[in-house]
């Protein structure tokens, strides 16, 4: 029986791109899929080219400290969100909830318990933040991307289906084909510089200040900056005369994956599930204010299984960062070695697992523990 399903996402890419990977695979399946998405410019950009999908705009409001003065309004704005989420699950006739995380996803499954539909929640990461800790009260199935995740949830029914990945991302490019695409040189070897959705401050910085070390070495850089640094490092590459390619966002990360050698980013549960699809070796720099020090217990997962290279942002500068990329490109062995390592962390069928519960299916073919 068809079901008609509301998906909570963005806020990040890191919610955003997984609730949409979702959302194509029960609409193939026969549902009607509505994604409720935040207000922020960067959800707006990254949904540009879904014109078949439906999204609706809400507001994300983040829980301030429990003794805060915050929590007042905090509390207003809550209750008007939670009025108008129960309208919008009304009107859309909705019988399950799938939130992808954050607290993008909060109002929306409060909204369906009250309105007793099934309602999931998705946690990517190795742990879970204070948005998912709450919204997984809400939720009748906590999805897990990492098994080590589990034990985070106790008390809660838990299933381990990795982190869906865009369907376009499903497919590798050509890797001559994929430098082409970016105005790159065919015989350099490449570094994919990425921050996220909105970019990285600490990494664009300690890549701009030592663009002549790469140039000297012949090596080239892919750099998806952000939208707030691209301009600061647009001006770095102009100034060195680097002959890289610098972006703001880039909506065709298949080609990113496929024209690099290794990757320099974050360890946010998403990009780490899409560099394992694309089989590429990482440098991680986890966000030093993440929530629990979340970015730093993922990239340990990948470190221990030698797929990465893990190093914290204050224990590195420009330069040490620089002769790391160079040492490591110079080891094809080493390379391909970390690729292998990497790909085995890949669950491709992902966003399919996440479907199958949604549509309370209960054999998923994958680890399926009850707390």
């Amino acid at each position: 029986m068809p079901e008609r399903i509301v998906i909570a996402c963005g806020g990040t890419g890191g919610h955003l791109f997984p609730g949409i990977a979702v959302a194509e695979v029960c609409q193939k399946r026969g549902h009607q899929v509505l994604l409720l998405i935040s207000e922020k410019k960067i959800d707006s950009l990254a949904v540009e080219g879904y014109e078949h999908l439906t999204f609706e705009r809400v507001q994300s409001v983040p829980m301030p400290r429990l003794l805060s003065l915050a929590m007042l309004p905090f509390a207003f704005k809550s209750l008007a969100g939670l009025w108008r989420c129960r309208g919008i699950l009304k009107k859309f006739e909705t019988t399950v909830v799938m939130g992808m995380g954050g607290f993008t996803s909060t109002i929306p499954l409060m909204a369906g318990r009250l309105r007793r539909c099934r309602t999931l929640v998705h946690e990517s990461n190795a742990i879970p933040g204070r948005a998912n800790r709450l919204n997984a009260k809400f939720s009748d199935v906590v999805l897990l991307g990492l098994e080590a995740c589990a034990k985070h949830f106790d008390g809660a029914k838990t299933r381990v289906v990795g982190t869906p990945l865009r369907p376009e991302l499903n497919e590798r490019p050509d890797k001559a084909k994929a430098l082409q695409h970016f105005g790159l040189q065919l015989d350099k070897k490449t570094v994919l510089v990425m921050g996220g959705s909105q970019g990285a401050r600490g990494i664009n910085e300690m890549v701009s200040q030592a663009l002549g070390d790469y140039s000297q070495a012949g090596v080239q850089i892919l750099h998806i900056a952000g939208i707030d640094d691209v301009e600061m490092v647009q001006q770095a590459f102009d100034e060195v005369g680097e002959a890289g390619c610098v972006l703001k966002f880039c909506s065709e990360m298949g080609m990113a994956y496929a024209a690099a050698d290794v990757a320099l980013c974050r360890s946010g549960a998403s990009s780490l599930a899409e560099l394992a699809a694309f089989a590429l070796p990482a440098v991680l720099i986890p966000y030093p204010y993440a929530a629990e020090d979340h970015q730093t217990k993922n990239a340990e997962i990948y470190e221990r299984g030698a797929a990465a290279l893990l190093y914290q942002q204050k224990n590195i500068d420009s330069a040490g960062l620089a002769t790391v990329l160079i040492d490591l490109l110079g080891d094809d062995e080493r390379l391909a070695q970390m690729g292998d390592s990497m790909n085995n962390f890949a669950i491709m069928d992902a966003a399919q697992l996440v479907a199958d519960a949604v549509e309370g299916v209960e054999e998923y073919g994958m680890m399926n523990r009850e707390s």
